[in-house]
């Protein structure tokens, strides 16, 4: 599951050590008559932004180079591209990779031409404040980009398996207490065909990207406000870690490691296996061929009542160094926000209008599943936040909690025990961030 959410939700960050001692003198890759776009992605995703862009060129007298890789890919040629003084004129950028990126004078400030020309009132506000830094902190000051995209990673289930067991549909508005999730994925872990082997689970989450919705609807957090401390060692972190290891340990209602080593959960939700599984925009074409009915709810919720989710992005930079500049940002905020453009990008299924009245359009007239895409709008503007990852100079810190934590899921550890372990590490990796960031 991993490689298809960073392949789509743009929640790679580069290494921010590639990125230093690069210069604004490195010569982008076109030049006064020719642009550069370097991008990742589909067959689908190329053969939109190719359409879109053809009439780009005609409306500008002006020729785009598309260079096109892997989601795999994309970071090590961008650096190299990096380092070798032949940055793309535009390019994707994940809000992890930001302030590294204006600390080196890689990428421009285009917050004027974003501010002169586009109606930012109809362009999701997570989407643009993702690629704001005021030198201390995301989220705020001038625009490093535009967004691409924006992801809300909502909630899935299986409508057939839920008929076929006899259970009330969950509710599109009123979220499962924790408690209610476990009792349903109970009745829905079953031995289907009576050789006494179960062979359908109530769910299978992977705890790198589903812990955050469990820790924030219980009042957790990985960070203080201003991004200086590490929360994890908080009494509601625990409880929501605890949780999450106690769906395989005590309700059992998930596939054992030995069933997950023969076939993981994604591969079990495509086939029918799994009863609740995370989904995101770009999953859309994909389960359109699925054998069973499946519809979008909001995330279970612990002590605050508020159901909570992280939503993915990638934006569009432009290079500092680009010879055609003004062009580059134009094709940027093109990409970004021209209605053809994005429906383009919109008819190709891989992600969610940027625009707000498209969006609701989208909702109102598209006919294939889900039925609920208004959940997917909900988590944008609402219940949605970002990785926390994304906000700091470096990942480090916060990938250090996934590294040792395989006992707590195992039920060898408890949470309390890790947490308070782990978070003298995670806090010395934070500030070496901090620090590098020049901020402290």
């Amino acid at each position: 599951m991993k490689s298809r959410i960073l392949a789509v939700a743009g929640v790679i960050a580069l290494a921010s050590a590639a990125l230093t001692g690069c210069s604004t003198g490195a010569a982008a890759g076109g030049d006064g008559d020719t642009l550069t776009f370097m991008f990742r992605g589909s067959d689908a995703e190329k053969a939109a932004y190719t359409a879109a862009i053809e009439q780009f060129e005609k409306d500008n007298d002006v020729t785009v180079k598309i260079i096109m890789t892997t989601a795999d890919e994309y970071s090590t040629k961008l650096k190299a591209a990096i380092t070798g003084k032949q940055i793309p004129d535009v390019f994707y950028v994940d809000p992890g990779s930001v302030q590294a990126y204006v600390k080196s004078g890689i990428i421009k400030d285009i917050t004027e031409e974003v501010e002169a020309s586009v109606d930012l009132d109809d362009v999701w506000q997570y989407g643009v404040d993702s690629y704001r830094f005021d030198g201390a902190l995301m989220g705020q000051g001038p625009i490093y980009a535009m967004p691409k995209d924006v992801g809300p990673f909502s909630f899935g289930y299986n409508r057939t398996m839920f008929e076929a067991a006899g259970i009330p549909l969950p509710s599109v508005d009123e979220p499962y207490t924790w408690d209610e999730f476990i009792d349903v994925a109970k009745k829905l872990t079953l031995d289907t065909d009576g050789d006494g082997v179960l062979d359908q689970w109530g769910t299978g989450l992977n705890v790198q990207w589903n812990l955050q919705s469990f820790v924030w609807s219980n009042g957790g957090d990985w960070l203080n406000d201003d991004r200086t401390e590490v929360t994890v060692d908080s009494p509601e972190f625990a409880e929501a870690l605890q949780f999450f290891a106690d769906m395989q340990n005590v309700a059992q209602v998930t596939p054992s490691v030995t069933d997950a080593q023969t076939l993981d959960t994604y591969q079990r939700w495509m086939q029918g296996e799994i009863g609740f599984f995370p989904v995101g925009p770009w999953d859309v074409p994909t389960y359109e061929t699925l054998d069973f009915d499946w519809d979008l709810i909001p995330y279970p919720v612990g002590s605050t009542g508020e159901t909570s989710t992280w939503i993915g992005t990638l934006g569009i930079a432009v290079a500092e160094s680009s010879k055609n500049a003004d062009l580059a940002t134009k094709l940027a905020i093109y990409l970004s926000t021209d209605e053809t453009a994005q429906q383009s990008l919109v008819d190709a299924g891989v992600q969610v209008p940027n625009l707000k009245d498209m969006a609701d359009t989208w909702v109102a007239s598209a006919t294939l599943p889900p039925a609920n895409k208004q959940e997917f709008l909900d988590i944008v503007n609402e219940d949605g936040r970002a990785l926390p990852a994304n906000t700091t100079y470096s990942a480090e810190w916060y990938d250090e909690l996934f590294k040792n934590i395989q006992p707590v899921l195992d039920g060898k550890q408890t949470a309390a025990d890790y947490l308070s372990e782990v978070q003298p590490r995670m806090q010395e990796l934070l500030d070496k961030a901090n620090a590098d960031a020049g901020i402290g």
